[in-house]
């Protein structure tokens, strides 16, 4: 999505016909100054989708920014100042805390969960696990947070996972169609395939024709197996059932790319909050 069209509907749905509250006690002519005051350690994420927030709304809304967008923050830590009409300021804190809040605790579990493949070259991936109408925020935050982005979505890359496989009537015959309407329709997506077992994996290396194969649920020794079948043929990538007691063991299995859902659909957003500066 745009961003900019984000913002507008977002606003359009906190405000909808005026913000009373600032409204009935704030004066059209004050100028004000806020803080935003980090309340828990984490890396923060979303400082410049709060720029374009601010001044979306209001172009007079000034950013005074003392941490970027992928810096360690701790409790106390002041990310920025915003100055300018009180009324704008108060208005648009809370999609800019709630942007920043999601954003920053996805960056934040992401940086944790990458640390943990510190030295190795497997990469860790998100996933279309997401929350409807901001995939593209918690992708950025992804990769604030040191991931790297999957397929955007069901247009940028072509996934045959278990269902597409059984309605196509297996492996073979996924790929075969799969091949025939990139050639039809000229289009040239990346090809990636799930599998669930070792007789699937090796019916896609008899088949041929993809560019990545998934492991999905594999144990330690299926994936060890798998990685070594393959041998270098076709990008790896497991997921499925992979905690962080277990994804260095996988990744050591030799994988280029393990697969993490909960980046995005369990996150606990970072906690803080923007307080107004008394004058």
């Amino acid at each position: 999505m745009d961003i900019q069209r984000f913002i507008a509907l977002a606003l359009e749905e906190d405000i909808g016909d005026g913000d009373h509250s600032t409204l009935a006690v704030v004066p059209p002519d004050a100028q004000r100054k806020a803080q935003l005051i980090v309340k828990e350690n984490g890396l923060l994420a979303g400082v410049e989708l709060a720029r374009k927030i601010f001044h979306h709304f209001d172009p007079e809304l000034q950013l005074d920014v003392r941490m970027t967008d992928g810096s360690p923050v701790v409790k106390g830590d002041i990310a920025f100042f915003v100055t300018g009409p009180a009324r704008s300021i108060l208005s648009t804190e809370r999609l800019v805390l709630n942007c920043l809040q999601r954003m920053s605790g996805i960056a934040t579990t992401t940086a944790r969960v990458v640390s943990l493949l510190q030295g190795l070259d497997t990469r860790v991936l998100d996933t279309r696990k997401t929350t409807p109408g901001i995939r593209f925020l918690e992708k950025w935050a992804v990769r604030i947070g040191g991931g790297t982005n999957h397929r955007t979505g069901l247009y940028d890359m072509i996934m045959l996972k278990d269902n597409h496989i059984d309605y196509a009537g297996g492996i073979a015959a996924a790929i075969t169609s799969t091949q025939a309407y990139l050639k039809k329709t000229g289009k040239k997506l990346r090809i990636e395939i799930e599998t669930r077992n070792m007789d699937e994996v090796r019916k896609v290396m008899e088949t041929g024709g993809v560019d990545r194969i998934m492991f999905d649920n594999f144990t330690l020794e299926q994936t060890r197996e798998a990685v070594q079948f393959v041998a270098g043929k076709y990008e790896t990538e497991s997921s499925g059932g992979i905690t962080p007691e277990t994804i260095r063991a996988y990744a050591e299995c030799g994988v280029d790319y393990i697969s993490v859902g909960a980046l995005t659909h369990s996150v606990k957003s970072l906690d803080m909050s923007l307080k107004a500066i008394s004058r």
